[in-house]
């Protein structure tokens, strides 16, 4: 490849990574970015109540380590809330160990989540979000226990656990 044909790919690809940032294809927050949520809050206002981390997963998107959520370990009855508006959204009922490295529940509280078509990595994955402030928790797959056959894969710092009183 000579140096012109290099600069001419590379200037492709730049602009096609362009194009799709702009339009944003794929993103799961286009399917929902039109619901109207219960809680809303500016981003400054989000940011004062979140950790950095829970502000990255549940108002960017993104995704904590593997293995490094406290809840991953936490096997007390209880529920599991939205660290955003603290909606309950998991009974400790529903939760497995699915040997992922993060919190994973078979299902969710009744009428607790939202979700949406996420085509970010090139494949078709289920967003979870969560139904009242449209916070991000993590994705749902179809290689879970019975009864439901589910894994409802979800960031730690997406949520906080409310333990069980006696």
């Amino acid at each position: 490849m000579i140096r012109r044909d290099f600069l001419w790919s590379g200037a492709a690809v730049a602009l096609l990574v362009g194009t799709a940032a702009a339009l944003r294809i794929g993103r799961p927050q286009d399917a929902h970015a039109a619901e109207t949520f219960e809680v809303t809050k500016t981003e400054a206002e989000w940011r004062a109540i979140l950790s950095d981390a829970a502000f990255n997963v549940l108002r960017k998107e993104g995704t904590e380590y593997p293995g490094t959520s406290p809840l991953l370990n936490e096997h007390r009855k209880g529920i599991f809330a939205c660290a955003g508006c603290d909606l309950p959204l998991y009974s400790s009922d529903t939760k497995f160990d699915s040997g992922t490295g993060w919190p994973s529940f078979w299902q969710e509280i009744p009428n607790a989540v939202g979700m949406t078509a996420d085509r970010s990595l090139g494949m078709t994955r289920t967003e979870v979000h969560c139904r009242r402030c449209g916070g991000h928790l993590g994705h749902v797959f179809d290689d879970g226990p019975p009864p439901t056959g589910l894994r409802h894969c979800i960031n730690g710092v997406a949520l906080t656990f409310k333990p069980a009183t006696a």
